[in-house]
């Protein structure tokens, strides 16, 4: 059983037009409030041929600018924010394929076992067609030093493939954005992880 086509019905409503949540999920995860530099993520999902996909939904999780994260899970010794949900839902566009994130940038956090790892983001996709979500993250193209001494990194024997993890720092006149294309097939398919 694939994730659709119905995953925006249940998943993402307001994406298909429907008004059924009192509260909606979305991909904003920051408030005026929240610490740290405010940066933008957009996502573009493609297939095999590249084609984009139209219709993916994308669920992000990540630490907060001290590099912990919003879970009483998390045990570290860095200071929490309130005001940073951590956690994020959104979908591709069905006209553009893009699919975008406002946050901010993670800080690094301690491995399990205890490295520190690379400011990243971790993202889930899931989309008709596909039969279990997609594992992957994203790591930033401005932490060249954090990254080559990152563990998941490091892990991935082929270093044209570590760089499939890798959004491009881009700065606009109003906000810091990093583009991140997820390839699910092909000769530049993203590295997936196995969770």
């Amino acid at each position: 059983q694939t994730a659709g086509p119905y995953v925006h019905i249940g998943l993402a409503p307001q994406q298909a037009g429907f008004d059924i949540f009192e509260k909606n999920f979305d991909n904003v995860l920051v408030s005026p409030q929240s610490k740290g530099e405010r940066i933008r993520v957009e996502c573009r999902v493609f297939d095999g041929l590249p084609t984009p996909v139209r219709d993916a939904l994308i669920e992000i999780w990540q630490a907060n600018a001290a590099g912990r994260y919003a879970h009483p899970g998390d045990k570290q010794d860095k200071a929490a924010d309130p005001h940073f949900h951590g956690w994020g839902r959104g979908c591709t566009d069905f006209d553009t394929g893009l699919c975008t994130f406002d946050t901010v940038k993670p800080g690094a956090v301690v491995g399990r076992n205890g490295r520190l790892m690379a400011p990243h983001i971790n993202l889930w996709i899931v989309a008709r067609g596909i039969n279990i979500g997609l594992n992957t993250r994203m790591y930033f193209s401005d932490e060249e030093e954090a990254n080559a001494n990152d563990p998941v990194l490091n892990g991935i024997e082929w270093e044209v493939r570590r760089k499939t993890l890798i959004g491009q720092r881009e700065a606009s006149a109003s906000q810091v954005v990093y583009r991140f294309d997820i390839y699910l097939q092909g000769p530049e398919e993203t590295v997936f992880f196995d969770i």
